[in-house]
This record gives structure tokens, sequence and C-alpha cells, in this order.
């Protein structure tokens, strides 16, 4: 994987906020001005525990803090709760943090249930990406998966890979998130790759031209993992300096961004120290070419 320009290493979310605040954050809060055939964007992908700490307590004003610290134009958001029980007090995090930070929403249930009662919401869990760009489309795409809701599982095309469209002063880009699966053996993660791949793919016309993509999440598999071996000969996964995973000491870069080789380019990426949640966002400022 090609090893892209790095400024900053590894920031909490109160030095993040303050250094940006005093306009000292040159890599990852302004940009240098960009050459008329590229625009810039910064992105995160961030793991959000259904909402809880280590110290395994719920609590969206502090998940609300570190997105607002990130300044991140697109964010794609992990283990996302929608009405979905006790644990995440049966709010919608999707819709509540969109609002409070005045941003688009596009949320993709993994699961959905049926309502404890009737009239209710339903229960839904999944990922989710926000936006300050107006969400042009969006799909909820199939992936293979081992549910972790069936007591007897099986490999199956589950839904839950988010992809929007968005429109960067008027470049147009594919985004998408992703969990993949946690399990030791890599077969199942094996199946979605392919599946990814596949999908994203499907964006390209005839001649094999592809839009500007970028893939966020957490692949829950180290870079050099085989079975994200495939991933790179498309894509270029932003190296933030340091492991994402777990939160408190953490050993191990499982959360990504990764972006098309011809029409992205990652001028820096960061690892934010934060312990609102099991996982390190990734926070990545990127140059979209024009003209693809």
């Amino acid at each position: 994987m090609t090893q892209p320009r790095r400024t900053v290493r590894s920031l909490s979310v109160r030095s993040l906020s303050a250094l940006a605040a005093a306009g000292l954050l040159a890599g990852l809060t302004a940009l240098p001005a960009q050459a008329a055939d590229s625009v810039p964007l910064r992105v995160a992908s961030y793991n959000l525990h259904a909402g809880a700490g280590t110290d395994n307590v719920f609590d969206l004003d502090r998940q609300e803090a570190v997105l607002r610290g990130l300044r991140a134009d697109v964010i794609g958001l992990q283990e996302v709760d929608v009405h979905w029980g006790d644990r995440s007090q049966w709010r919608d995090m999707a819709g509540e943090l969109a609002q409070r930070l005045g941003m688009r929403v596009y949320f993709a249930p993994i699961y959905s249930f049926d309502p404890p009662a009737a009239g209710e919401p339903r229960r839904e869990y999944g990922l989710a990406v926000l936006s300050r760009y107006k969400i042009r489309s969006a799909e909820n795409h199939d992936l293979t998966r081992l549910s972790t809701q069936d007591p007897n599982p099986v490999p199956a095309p589950a839904p839950g890979f988010p992809e929007v469209v968005v429109k960067v002063r008027g470049v147009p880009v594919h985004v998408y998130v992703t969990h993949l699966d946690y399990r030791g053996d890599p077969s199942v993660r094996i199946a979605q790759v392919a599946d990814t791949r596949r999908i994203m793919a499907e964006d390209c016309d005839p001649r094999g031209t592809c839009p500007a993509r970028i893939l966020l999440g957490d692949f829950n598999a180290q870079p050099t993992a085989p079975e994200l071996a495939p991933l790179w000969k498309e894509l270029t996964a932003a190296d933030p300096g340091g492991p994402t995973y777990p939160a408190q000491n953490p050993t191990q870069r499982i959360d990504y961004v990764a972006v098309s080789h011809d029409t992205v380019r990652v001028r820096d990426a960061a690892v934010v120290e934060t312990l609102a949640s099991d996982h390190r966002p990734v926070v990545a400022d990127l140059t979209i070419r024009r003209g693809h």
C-alpha cells in the first residue's frame, strides 16, 4: 500500500478542538489552496459501540463531542442503535447525532425487528453516514453475513453496507461504510471483501472509468491480513500512524479510511484519542480529483 504523508500522529479530542480553535492544526483543519483540478474533503470513520464508552456508560453527549471535534465533512459510523433497546435508552442515535451536528444522515440497518409494542418504532441496528453535503442518492447493499441474532447462523446475504453519493464542489463522490465480521475465522471476511469489490465496481463504466470512491469502516482485521489484500488492488488505506483498538492502550489497527487509487489522494490522517467508545476514530484529509 502507498504510504501517505502524515503530519499528525495521534490527537486527543480536547487537544484537537483546542488546536483547531487556535488555527494551529494546519494539516487537519486548514488545507492550503487546492489546485484547480482537485477539491478537499475531510472524512472520518468511527465505531460508536452503541454509544457506550470504555466505562460501559451510554452517553450521547460524549459521542457528540467526539464527532464535533473531528470537524469532518463526511463521517462513517458503525454499531449504531436506532430505537434498539435499553442499552442506548431506545433512542435514535443516527438521527439525534445528525440533528445536533447539523448534518444530513443516511442510516442502513443490518437488523430491523418489530417494535416491542404496536405503534412504536422498529428496533434497528446498523451503520450510518453523516454528511455536511446533500446526499444525492443512497443505497443499503447486502453483504455476506453471519448473524449475531440467530443462535445457529449460516453465511447469507444481509443488509448493512450503505453507499451514498455526495457532490463536493460539483465532483460526485461515492462513500461506503462497512463493518466486517469480527470472528477469528476469516472466511466470512473473505466473502465480504469479495462482495465489497463487486459492489464498488458497479459504479464504474464499461471502459473501467470509476468515480471517486471512499470506503470507511471497522474491518476487524489489520492492514496486512491476507483477507484484506484484494481490497488494496483498487484502494489505498490512509495510514493514521497508530492503532485504533481497543480505545484504552490500543494495539490493533482495524478502523480505516480507504480511497480509490486513481481519483483520491490522502493528504494527512490521524487517530483521535478518546474513551467515548471502545474504538478510536480515524480522520483523514483528502483531495478529490476533478474530471474523472
